[in-house]
C-alpha cells in the first residue's frame, strides 16, 4: 500500500480528522439519544424514528454529495460536511420537545451524509493500489470514532449529564475545522465549474455506470442489511442494557466492545480480501452478525453482552472490508465519488430501516422477538446473496 509521496500525511490527518469528526457526532447519538429521546416522553416507534431520521438524511443527500465532488471537487464539499458537524450541537441545548429532537436529528445527518462518501473518494484517489487495505484503514479510524464517542458519552452522561455532553461534542466540532483548514489533498479539476453542459453529461455518466452494475447494487446491498442490525443495536441496545440493569457508562462499552473488535480486525481482514476476493468475507461476516443479533436477548449481564458486542464488531469489520473495495474494484475512476455516492445511500437505506423497523417489532413482539426477527432477516439475505451474485 503506498500513497502519493506528497499526500502520505494527507491520509494520515484525513484519518484522524474522520476520528474526531465521528467522536463529536456520536457523543450524542447513541446511547444518549435514545436515553435523551426517552426522557422527552418518546415511544418505542417514535425513539427508532429519531435514531433513524438522521440516517435518512443520509439517503437524501450521499449520493449528491458523492457525485457532486466529482464535478465541483473534493474540498468545498469536505468543508460543508465539517461545518455541520461544528454548528448542529450547539441547537440541542434548545430542544425541549420529541418533534425539535427530530428535526434537529435530520439536519445533525448532513454531516455525516456529505463528509462520509466525499472522505471515501478521497482516499480512493490517493491509492491505486491496495485499496481494500487503505479503505479498511480509513474505515477504522470512523468506525473507531463512533464507538469511542458512544463509549465516552456514556460516561459523560452518567458523570456530567445530557448538556455538559453537548458542548463537549460542539468543541470538537470547532476542533474540526482547525484540523481541515491544515489538510493538502490533490488539486481539484476547476474544468467542471466551467462547462456546466459536459458536467451534467458527466454526471448522468457517472450514475448510469454504478447503478447499471448489479454486482455493484448486490454488494451495497448486503452491507444495507447488515447496517439494518447496526442500526437497530444502536437505538435499542442502550434501553434494552438499562432493562437488563446496565447503567448508560457499561452499556457504551458494549459499543467500544464492537469498535476494539473492528479496529484491530479490519486491516488485516483488508489485506485477506484483496488476495482471496470479497465475496467470501462478506458472506461470513454477515453469518456472524446474524447469530449475534438472534443470541442478545437471551443473554444477561455485562459480561455476556460484551462478549457478544465483540463478537458482532469483528462480524462487521469482516463485511466492510471487502464491499467498500468492491465497488471501488467496479467502477472507473471518473465514477469514484458516484460510486462511494450510490453505496452510501443504499447503505444507509438499511441504517434508517434498522431502528425504524425494530422500534414497531419491539411493540408488537418484545425485544427477543425483535432482535431475533433481524438476526433471521441478515441470514435470510446471506442466502440471497449466494444464490443471486453466482448468476450476477
Amino acid at each position: 500500500m503506498k500513497p502519493k509521496t506528497a499526500y502520505e500525511s494527507s491520509f494520515r490527518l484525513l484519518c484522524v480528522i474522520s476520528l474526531l469528526a465521528f467522536i463529536s457526532y456520536d457523543l450524542i447519538r447513541s446511547p444518549l439519544l435514545p436515553l435523551f429521546a426517552e426522557r422527552l416522553g418518546a415511544r418505542p416507534e417514535a425513539i427508532g424514528l429519531i435514531v433513524g431520521i438522521s440516517t435518512v438524511t443520509g439517503i437524501l443527500f450521499k449520493l449528491p454529495a458523492g457525485t457532486v465532488s466529482d464535478l465541483l471537487g473534493r474540498r468545498r464539499l469536505l468543508l460543508i460536511g465539517l461545518s455541520v458537524f461544528a454548528i448542529a450541537p450547539y441547537f440541542y441545548f434548545g430542544v425541549t420537545q420529541v418533534w425539535q429532537l427530530t428535526v434537529l436529528r435530520a439536519f445533525h445527518g448532513l454531516a455525516t451524509a456529505i463528509f462520509a462518501p466525499v472522505a471515501m473518494a478521497v482516499v480512493v484517489d490517493l491509492f491505486r493500489e491496495g485499496r481494500g487495505e487503505a479503505l479498511s484503514w480509513y474505515s477504522s479510524f470512523s468506525q473507531a470514532g463512533r464507538l469511542s464517542g458512544r463509549t465516552v458519552g456514556g460516561y459523560l452522561l452518567v458523570w456530567f449529564g445530557f448538556y455538559q455532553t453537548f458542548a463537549i461534542s460542539a468543541v470538537i466540532g470547532l476542533m474540526l475545522i482547525a484540523l481541515f483548514l491544515t489538510l493538502k489533498l490533490p488539486e481539484d479539476q476547476p474544468a467542471a465549474l466551467v462547462v456546466r453542459h459536459e458536467s451534467s453529461v458527466a454526471l448522468l455518466q457517472g450514475l448510469r455506470e454504478v447503478a447499471g452494475d448489479r454486482r455493484v447494487l448486490i454488494t451495497s446491498g448486503m452491507e444495507a442489511i447488515q447496517m439494518t442490525a447496526s442500526g437497530a443495536l444502536m437505538a435499542f441496545l442502550p434501553l434494552y442494557g438499562i432493562k437488563a440493569g446496565l447503567h448508560a457508562g457499561e452499556v457504551g462499552l458494549l459499543f467500544g466492545a464492537m469498535g476494539i473488535a473492528s479496529i484491530l480486525a479490519k486491516p488485516v481482514l483488508g489485506r485477506i480480501s484483496d488476495r482471496i476476493g470479497r465475496p467470501p468475507l462478506i458472506i461470513t461476516g454477515q453469518l456472524i452478525c446474524a447469530a449475534v443479533m438472534i443470541a442478545i436477548p437471551w443473554t444477561a449481564g455485562l459480561a455476556g453482552l460484551l462478549f457478544l458486542s465483540l463478537i458482532f464488531g469483528f462480524g462487521e469489520a469482516v463485511i466492510g472490508s471487502s464491499t467498500s473495495a468492491m465497488v471501488a474494484d467496479r467502477c472507473k475512476e471518473k465514477s469514484l465519488g458516484s460510486a462511494m455516492g450510490v453505496f452510501g445511500t443504499i447503505m444507509d437505506i438499511g441504517h434508517a430501516a434498522g431502528p425504524i423497523l425494530t422500534g414497531f417489532l419491539i411493540g408488537i413482539y418484545g425485544y427477543a422477538g425483535a432482535f431475533s426477527g433481524i438476526g433471521i432477516l441478515l441470514v435470510l439475505t446471506t442466502v440471497l446473496f449466494m444464490r443471486s451474485f453466482r448468476t450476477a
